[in-house]
């Protein structure tokens, strides 16, 4: 499976990723964490960032595309991931497809998380209130201030992206506003729908142990009951072997009655004609 989550900051990317990662053994690649391995591991690619993110200047596109690729060729890539933070603009998305293209991967879907921007600002105010009444720090990026210029840049650079991925039909929109718990519901409900959710091999053997169950009883009866027909029909051969000596010992013995009357006759016949010859030839002399 592999995704692409989109929504403004504050629609919950983060958490239903990791929902999807935990239930699908999936790997959620951050090129945030992702630039810092590869400067890390010293990379070809990671080294040519380390320069420019010490710079403080923004990584361009295609050094972002190389570490994406090199990531993308790890052995813990065969399930699939999910890209946080990434794709940012259309030409982004552009330079993804491309990459994807040559390594022959397929995109299963980018899941759009449409929240209410007045009710994300909301939201973040309760927050703050309520982490300073307990004393608690409050991040500097976590503020309805800071929140309002991630919305704005978010609606220029990121919002575009909404309408690239739909003319491609890869776009899923889920209402961001629900609860956690029924967002991550209707994210499932959408992947299984269009064929992303493969079965586990357990719930797929299953049927196949039922089967071959159900084939097993079926053969059975069936052997026992051939075997008893098969028993039924050979008995009758005696009887119609007896049936047959009997009729051939009825016809040769009538044969036999029918040659003895034949020889009588024929015997009986010739010896008349002989006597009454003689008896003639005697009354003459």
């Amino acid at each position: 499976m592999r995704l692409i989550l989109l929504g403004p900051p504050g629609a919950g990317k983060g958490t239903q990723a990791q929902r999807l990662v935990h239930k699908h053994d999936l790997v959620q690649l951050s090129t945030g964490e992702m630039l810092r391995a590869a400067v890390a591991a010293q990379t070809p690619v990671g080294l040519q960032a380390k320069d420019i993110m010490a710079s403080g200047s923004l990584v361009p596109d295609e050094i972002v595309i190389g570490i994406i690729s090199d990531r993308l060729d790890q052995p813990d890539m065969k399930n699939g991931f999910i890209l946080d933070g990434f794709p940012r603009t259309v030409p982004q998305a552009a330079a993804l497809d491309e990459l994807l293209k040559k390594k022959h991967i397929k995109l299963d879907a980018v899941i759009e998380l449409r929240v209410n921007e007045s009710a994300l600002l909301d939201r973040v105010e309760s927050r703050v209130a309520e982490m300073r009444a307990r004393g608690e720090e409050v991040r500097i990026d976590d503020t309805p201030e800071v929140l309002s210029k991630r919305l704005a840049s978010y609606r220029t650079l990121t919002e575009p992206l909404i309408h690239y991925y739909s003319e491609r039909r890869k776009l899923l929109t889920v209402d961001g506003m629900m609860t956690i718990e029924h967002v991550t519901r209707e994210i499932n409900r959408i992947l299984s729908a269009i064929g992303a959710v493969e079965p586990k091999a357990s719930k797929a053997a299953a049927p196949a142990k039922q089967a071959k169950a159900g084939a097993r009883k079926t053969a059975k009866p069936a052997g026992k009951k051939a075997a008893k027909t098969a028993g039924k029909a050979a008995k009758p051969a005696p009887k119609a072997a007896k049936t047959a000596s009997k009729g051939v010992k009825k016809a040769k013995k009538a044969t036999r009655k029918t040659v003895k009357k034949t020889a009588k006759k024929v015997v009986k016949k010739p010896a008349k004609k002989a006597a009454k010859k003689v008896t003639k030839k005697r009354a003459k002399r």
